[in-house]
């Protein structure tokens, strides 16, 4: 059978790689999106995430693309709270940031 069962501190670790938080966070950023952009709407470029784990927390930084006219404030504010919401619900890591910078507003058909 097995040996005796060791202490909960000893049993190990688990590492998350940063591609799997940049993933998670990317698909919570694409949620909130879906829901900004109008149907038949022109849609802006993916986002771009990026993180960083310094430690046990997560940062993150979102470039993205909104419709224009949208209310900025309140899209920045959702994707903040969601990505930090989806990461740490899925990873169970601290996020302590999550930086969003709007790279380009979209109009109409236009891309």
């Amino acid at each position: 059978m097995s040996g005796p069962v060791p202490a909960p501190g000893r049993r190990g670790r688990l590492r998350v790689a940063d591609r799997v938080y940049a993933r998670i966070a990317a698909r919570a950023v694409r949620e909130v999106l879906a829901e900004a952009w109008p149907a038949g709407r022109a849609k802006g470029a993916p986002p771009h995430v990026s993180v960083a784990v310094p430690g046990s927390t997560v940062t993150v930084r979102v470039v993205l693309e909104l419709p224009f006219p949208s209310d900025i404030a309140a899209l920045a504010a959702a994707v903040r709270a969601r990505t930090a919401e989806r990461v740490a619900g899925l990873t169970g890591a601290r996020v302590s940031e999550v930086v969003v910078v709007v790279e380009k507003l979209v109009t109409g058909s236009a891309r």
